[in-house]
């Protein structure tokens, strides 16, 4: 990569030099750097762009990929119907479509003022760990809430009561720039009415969170889990502030602990999995890893509701369907960068590295030879997330344990394609719960370990906000 300052254009000059006095890094686009999912990349930056298959997967294979997203999109019915591919729906639910969270395979939104159901993000619920249930506690990462389990299901079939009604409201404050320009974030508080079957745990701990979205996910899974813990670095022995640690979870299929890569806290190993608790906690469907539907002991209408399992025993979610939807997610590619050479977006990516941003958002894998799908294997990547946990500080926590994940650790959420967000989805809301409106209140709520990023930020000049906007929405 050539460092020459003869290639820089006199903004590129001035934004870069004004942040610190370290020569510039990046003077031009690096080789492949548009291709951020490497020859799985797809051409396509419109509301579609979310949706389409890995751009180097075969006509054959797309047609299981058609398919599979034919299981995503369509609504499954309540059990018994003459739908028998996709009915036994609930007892309990959030929604009846994988689509509906993932809106064109995007990212989902807190409910607005007067939405009868969440929708496109729910209430994860747990109480504190009791040491009596460690066994359990490894197995699922949390202890359930007794009554409602581990999510809120805010909609239900016939003749079962809901769990209970989610709105949000916000207290809003104010960051002020260096050079006096204010930025308003809002912080939201969640209000659960309407509960079903009596009242809560007195201790029980809420973690909202949206839906993410679904690109990129089997390269997410093809990168090698060495790769990934050789960023890890919990004792912060560089000296650097950032203490990356691997979540570690259980795997169904495996029965033991194994690395957590998938979800807000890297909660779920692998896409199978992550779309086997999906279907059983979003849609009240069972699989093989999920055979039972998501009741407690205290909701006996859920218990006794018919169910949608075949004659032979087979699950709602037949292990056929599953291998589909998750050939489906696996394989929906990561658009295309723009702008990749631009000189304001090269300026963004100089402050982007200045502030120390890649330190938890690593630019770049390798995706390993034996992936699981040979189309995902031996690619350059540019997720811009290192897949670990970092503490995030007390104004994003939850309070809420998963596996080894306390309340103020948030798993780095990739970077790839989000300058396409409001573009696909229709919005630009960010974070886990989706509290920030765009990304630089995104930026703006980072604390722990970014703390010294986020206060490196707030030195910006107006010019320099615009080009590391503009680096982030080349993404």
């Amino acid at each position: 990569m050539s460092m020459s300052l003869l290639r820089l254009s006199p903004l590129l000059l001035a934004l870069t030099l004004a942040a610190c006095d370290d020569a510039p890094r990046f003077t031009q686009a690096e080789p492949g750097e548009a291709l951020s999912g490497g020859k799985a990349t797809v051409q396509r930056s419109d509301r579609n762009a979310y949706s389409l298959p890995s751009a180097n997967l075969s006509p054959e294979r797309r047609l299981d990929f058609s398919v599979g997203n034919s299981f995503f999109r369509s609504p499954w019915v309540i059990a018994p119907s003459t739908t028998t591919a996709r009915d036994g729906l609930g007892p309990l639910f959030n929604t009846n479509a994988c689509q509906n969270c993932h809106v064109r395979d995007g990212r989902g939104h807190p409910p607005e003022p007067g939405d009868s159901n969440a929708v496109s993000m729910l209430v994860r619920l747990s109480i504190p760990d009791q040491p009596y249930l460690a066994r359990e506690i490894e197995r699922i990462g949390v202890v359930p809430e007794p009554t409602y389990g581990t999510q809120l299901q805010d909609m239900a079939i016939p003749g079962v009561a809901p769990e209970g009604k989610v709105r949000v409201s916000y207290d809003s404050h104010t960051v002020t720039f260096k050079d006096g320009h204010q930025v308003e974030l809002q912080r939201p508080t969640l209000q659960i009415t309407q509960l079903g079957y009596g009242p809560m745990h007195p201790d029980t701990r809420f973690s909202a969170r949206v839906a993410p979205p679904m690109i990129g996910l089997g390269l997410l899974e093809a990168i090698a889990e060495a790769d990934i813990l050789a960023n890890e670095d919990p004792d912060d022995r560089n000296r650097d502030g950032i203490r990356g640690r691997a979540n570690r979870v259980w795997d169904d299929a495996q029965g033991k602990t194994v690395l957590g890569r998938f979800g807000w806290k890297a909660g779920q190993p692998n896409v199978n999995q992550q779309n086997v608790h999906a279907f059983a906690g979003d849609m009240g469907l069972t699989s093989t890893l999920q055979p039972k539907d998501d009741c407690t002991a205290a909701q006996t209408d859920c218990l006794a509701a018919p169910n949608g399992d075949g004659q032979d025993g087979e699950k709602e979610v037949s292990d056929n369907i599953l291998r589909l939807v998750t050939f489906y997610t696996r394989n929906l590619g990561v658009p295309a960068r723009r702008d990749v050479g631009a000189p304001q977006v090269l300026a963004g990516k100089n402050l982007f590295f200045q502030a120390g941003c890649q330190g938890c958002h690593t630019p770049q894998f390798t995706t390993s030879a034996n992936a699981n799908e040979p189309e995902l294997a031996n690619q350059v990547i540019r997720p811009y997330s290192d897949l670990l946990l970092h503490d995030m500080g007390p104004g994003l926590s939850d309070e809420r344990t998963e596996f080894a994940a306390n309340g103020q650790d948030w798993r780095t959420p990739p970077l790839w394609g989000v300058g396409l967000s409001e573009t696909v989805s229709g919005h630009s809301r960010f974070l886990h719960d989706g509290r920030a409106r765009n990304l630089l209140e995104a930026v703006l709520w980072h604390g722990g370990e970014a703390q010294a990023a986020r206060d490196q930020v707030l030195t910006f000049n107006a010019e320099q906000r615009a080009a590391l906007l503009a680096f982030l929405n080349s993404l």
